[in-house]
């Protein structure tokens, strides 16, 4: 009876220790809670970019842009005549009205007096040598020399009378006087062009618009295409033009090619110099447009480029961009219908990063 009365205290003590330990145990957590994961959790998205997108498609749009041009006149010509020499008497002033023909400057007529006097005396001569070759009383090497001699003084008295009287070309309003009765024309250039002249004429109806337009555009431009023509000083008239003009060259810098426009003027209300505003309306057509936010910009280049989701990765196209309308923009090169466009968060993508849509 003694020896199990001592041995009951060690049973008790042991029974304890075992529960104290169980007890320890089921409260410890695992290692995965003690990181704070689930088991099985993806963590490959840990420092993908958090993006939305939208799917690029094919819409119906109208091809209508807007240009600024500075209106120039139909035609202009500088009155000079052919060589320095006095101005006798000059019949316009700046803004006269002139009709093709009139006269409107007469120069020094000296040398004209002295060619008519020579041509006179060689055509008195002519005209005996003819009748004496007619009856084989002169060699006809003689007859040959004189009557060179008088076809070179008719055309040169010819040339005289045409340019010491200079005659409007067409009708026209006179746009510059350089000169007054009495001075010497010299030949200096004095005008805003750089040439020398007298007087300046330019015609009013019609006037001429040129544009520079994007090299994307360039199949879809023709010869009389018609454009809307808008100017500040007049906001609720339309003035109509259409283009006559292609030029068949593009600038390799800016790749852009221009165009002129004939533009109407009734009453003459516009004038050249005036700025204005052309609208070429190029019809209907299928296009890609896509938010003008999602297009971003090279630094220190003309290059446009875009994000696309491909597999979760961020992936970098290079476009070509057309009209903008409203808050979209058009993508000419670069994007077809299907492509995932990244739309947000695209400022802080690298090319083929991984990325987490969101939408």
């Amino acid at each position: 009876m003694k020896n199990s009365k001592i041995r009951q205290p060690g049973i008790i003590l042991i029974i304890t220790s075992v529960i104290l330990t169980a007890a320890f145990t089921g409260c410890k957590p695992s290692s995965s809670e003690d990181s704070g994961k689930v088991p099985g959790a993806d963590t490959t998205d840990a420092n993908a970019v958090i993006v939305r997108t939208a799917k690029v498609s094919n819409r119906q749009i109208i091809r209508s842009v807007e240009y600024s041009s500075t209106l120039t006149a139909w035609k202009e010509v500088h009155m000079v005549p052919v060589s320095p020499g006095r101005i006798e008497k000059i019949y316009v002033e700046t803004g006269s009205r002139v009709s093709k023909g009139d006269i409107l400057v007469q120069m020094d007529r000296t040398q004209l007096h002295q060619a008519l006097v020579q041509l006179k005396n060689v055509e008195t001569d002519f005209k005996r040598l003819d009748t004496l070759q007619k009856t084989g009383s002169i060699a006809d090497q003689k007859y040959d020399q004189v009557k060179a001699q008088y076809e070179i003084a008719k055309s040169n008295v010819e040339f005289l009378q045409e340019n010491t009287q200079l005659k409007a070309p067409f009708n026209g309003i006179i746009s510059g006087k350089y000169y007054e009765e009495g001075e010497m024309y010299s030949g200096v250039p004095n005008t805003q062009a750089g040439k020398a002249a007298i007087l300046s004429i330019v015609s009013m109806n019609p006037l001429k618009a040129i544009v520079g337009i994007s090299e994307s555009y360039f199949p879809l431009i023709s010869k009389g295409l018609s454009a809307e023509v808008r100017s500040d000083i007049y906001p609720t008239k339309k003035f109509s033009g259409k283009i006559y003009r292609i030029y068949p060259t593009m600038d390799p810098l800016t790749h852009l090619f221009q165009v002129e426009i004939e533009v109407v003027n009734p009453g003459e209300k516009l004038r050249p110099g005036m700025f204005v505003r052309v609208n070429i309306n190029y019809g209907t057509a299928e296009s890609v447009l896509v938010p003008s936010v999602a297009v971003l910009k090279q630094t220190g280049t003309n290059e446009r480029y875009v994000f696309i989701n491909e597999n979760n990765k961020a992936v970098r196209k290079t476009v070509k961009t057309g009209i903008i309308l409203n808050d979209n923009i058009e993508i000419t090169e670069g994007l077809k219908a299907g492509d995932e466009l990244i739309t947000t968060g695209q400022n802080k993508l690298e090319d083929k990063v991984n990325i987490k849509i969101v939408n």
